[in-house]
């Protein structure tokens, strides 16, 4: 579904696109200390880390009537402790979904694409990240 129903008075409906859903998702993920990127996918056993324009690829979100459930696919940065890094991104991405659109998000899962052993160069484009 595209639109999604938030609220319906006499005025009229609210409707927030997934993409915008999975645009705050991926925002808050990235606001983390330890996250390196949003993750394209897997190529040749290599992730494709995503450039900011491209934060909502990295996020496949279910939008129902009143419920959300989102998908990450992200890049930690080298030496950081995973479990606390993909807690820190649940609890940041389920708030900022919850505050903003007023859906209820029932869960967030985190699948951890790659470790960056760098910093990422400050550029748009994709870049590939072991």
């Amino acid at each position: 579904m595209d639109n999604e129903l938030l609220s319906e008075d006499d005025i009229g409906a609210v409707r927030v696109a997934d993409e915008v859903v999975s645009v705050i998702a991926g925002l808050a993920a990235t606001d983390i200390e330890g996250i390196a990127g949003m993750s394209g996918g897997l190529v040749g056993g290599i992730a494709e880390m995503l450039g900011r324009k491209n934060l909502s690829k990295g996020v496949k979100v279910e939008v129902g009537e009143r419920e959300a459930a989102v998908d990450l696919y992200i890049i930690v940065k080298f030496g950081v402790r995973i479990p606390e890094v993909a807690l820190n991104v649940q609890e940041r991405v389920k708030e900022a979904i919850e505050q903003m659109t007023g859906l209820k998000v029932v869960e967030v899962n985190v699948h951890v694409q790659g470790v960056a052993t760098e910093e990422p160069e400050k550029k748009e484009d994709d870049i590939r990240v072991r």
